[in-house]
């Protein structure tokens, strides 16, 4: 095996105990080097603002509540939190032959929190106005998530930013190729991609951390 996507490629066709028992020693070179890099792109993301310590997802799945009952996940991932209280947000890195990915947002916002974002975009325009800069939409698209069938309550369904108001998750994804990933010059493709994201993440920080008023709500 000469890098981790192969030990993936290999684990999704035989997603099993046993297999897994028998090429455990690869698995964890496999590991290793995937671990190595979500600690390099941890590393170059902290010289620009604090994180939380990075987290490692386990490649064990949890199939108690799932229809699949595959034991492993046949990806390897990592989430960087920002800085709470100050700074919002999390960034997740994902590892998977073929789908390979950067992910910034907002995963599972709570509902105090998601019903301030929506007065925010009820009240004007601004993030809108972040989300369609022509450098951020060439790199990540556009915005992804869960949407709600309707308005939310207490929102007009014919509201000019209906469609961030029914939003759920506010999730921008960028695709990166296997080969770029294995790359000396992936941290720096992180790095780069990350700093267009920061307007965004301004932006969540500023409403989550103040009232409707403006004003700052932490110490």
């Amino acid at each position: 095996m000469t890098n981790f996507f192969e030990f993936l490629h290999q684990l999704k066709q035989n997603n099993n105990r046993e297999w897994f028992s028998a090429n455990k020693s690869i698995y964890e070179m496999a590991k290793k080097e995937a671990d190595a890099i979500f600690e390099l792109v941890y590393a170059i993301l902290s010289e620009q603002e604090a994180f939380h310590p990075l987290k490692k997802y386990r490649i064990y799945r949890d199939v108690r509540f799932s229809l699949d009952k595959t034991p492993y996940k046949t990806h390897f991932s990592a989430f960087i939190g920002r800085k709470q209280p100050h700074h919002r947000g999390g960034f997740y890195i994902h590892f998977e032959p073929g789908n390979c990915f950067i992910g910034g947002g907002f995963w599972g916002p709570e509902k105090d929190d998601l019903l301030r974002i929506r007065k925010a975009i009820d009240a004007s325009d601004e993030l809108e106005t972040i989300l369609n800069d022509q450098k951020l939409t060439s790199s990540f698209g556009h915005l992804k998530g869960e949407t709600l069938k309707t308005a939310p309550k207490g929102f007009p369904k014919d509201h000019e930013r209906i469609s961030l108001l029914r939003m759920k998750q506010y999730l921008l994804i960028k695709k990166f190729d296997d080969h770029d990933v294995l790359g000396d010059d992936f941290p720096q493709k992180v790095l780069e991609a990350y700093q267009l994201l920061l307007p965004f993440f301004h932006y969540m920080t500023e409403v989550l951390t103040t009232n409707e008023n403006g004003e700052y709500i932490y110490e």
